[in-house]
């Protein structure tokens, strides 16, 4: 199960392998979009080739809170898709949720919000199934294509939609479970802040039965939706857990933004070093962790790539009629751990890790 999609080289890329990277990319969707019978390219008057092609063509993002960092870098990666879709004249519009205390209903608006404004192509996280799809089904219904990435790889039969672009969420979990088990812990916790919502929830499933697969003993610890982002009361909520029950020697949060403050709380109980900790997604704190030894690992599902990928794909098939040829293109999940953490470290200098 484990992952060597992060494990090729040990060596730290420098800013001109990842920029040459993503500009292979976009070579790559230029000539894919040169193969339509509208010009993909014309000559500007200093000589430059620019794209053409997409006039017209508007494409909305549904994404998560402005101030969570996950989604930031979710969001640069459709940025960076953007700057083509600018250049063939195109647009794309970020709509970005509130905050996260009324989940699904949000999710659901937002939704709603991108019928009304009738774009060629949306792209969309299928969060909650039950408050979303009906919304986005009626997107599909009347012919506008929308690409779902980040969460919904199960959804897109149901709802019609063209493709699924991001990581696997069970499979995240159960890398996870899996990692536990096999650095020698007994009785991991699966913190989910956001209970009831498909990411988190696959999450925590494919803990269980990683950790259980192998072995060892799971629970789950479901916080209020409202506790989510709140670093407080989530160190204060696991502090309470390991006190409780000393047996606990793994703890992962679904959810970057409570991996951190699973760290304070681990602290506060006096076991740092002693209990096995693991995130989905990190950030730079989490980085440093993993290199000092006080964080095991952080399973990566690349979030740049999720916002560059399907915002890519949503224009090309709006503009060109270019479809994917699979529906789903996985960008993750990997573990990101002591092994190859300094190559992590250098795509968050960039901003695209």
């Amino acid at each position: 199960m484990f992952s060597t999609l992060l494990k090729s080289s040990g060596a730290r890329p420098t800013r001109r392998i990842l920029i040459s990277a993503l500009a292979t990319v976009s070579v790559a969707a230029i000539a894919l979009s040169g193969c339509t019978s509208t010009p993909a390219a014309s000559s500007g008057d200093g000589g430059e080739s620019t794209a053409a092609g997409g006039d017209g063509i508007e494409i909305v993002v549904m994404g998560g809170a402005t101030d969570d960092p996950f989604w930031s870098t979710v969001k640069r990666g459709g940025e960076a898709a953007g700057e083509f879709v600018s250049a063939a004249g195109g647009k794309v519009t970020f709509l970005a949720m509130p905050n996260y205390d009324n989940f699904n209903a949000d999710a659901a608006k937002l939704v709603a919000n991108i019928d009304a404004l009738d774009p060629d192509a949306a792209v969309i996280p299928d969060w909650a199934p039950e408050a979303q799809n009906e919304a986005i089904k009626a997107l599909t219904d009347r012919g506008i294509p929308v690409f779902l990435y980040n969460t919904g790889v199960d959804e897109v039969e149901k709802v019609g939609a063209e493709g699924y672009i991001g990581s696997d969420d069970y499979a995240s979990g159960n890398l996870a479970g899996e990692t536990f088990a096999d650095a020698g812990a007994k009785h991991a916790v699966c913190v989910n802040t956001l209970p009831g919502t498909t990411n988190a929830d696959a999450r925590c499933k494919g803990v269980k039965d990683g950790a259980e697969g192998k072995g060892i003993s799971y629970t789950e610890l479901a916080l209020p939706t409202s506790q989510f982002g709140d670093p407080t009361a989530v160190a204060q909520a696991i502090k309470g857990a390991l006190i409780q029950d000393p047996t606990i020697d793994g703890i992962f949060t679904p959810g970057q933004s409570d991996t951190n403050a699973a760290a304070s709380g681990i602290d506060q109980a006096g076991l740092t070093g002693k209990v096995f900790l693991g995130g989905q997604n990190f950030d730079k704190e989490s980085l440093d962790r993993i290199q000092k030894g006080t964080q095991l690992f952080a399973i990566d599902q690349q979030g740049f790539s999720q916002g560059y990928y399907a915002v890519s794909a949503a224009f090309q098939l709006a503009a060109y009629g270019i479809q994917l040829s699979q529906t789903t293109l996985l960008t993750g999940p990997a573990v990101i751990d002591a092994d190859n953490v300094e190559s992590a470290l250098s795509g968050t200098e960039l901003g695209v890790r």
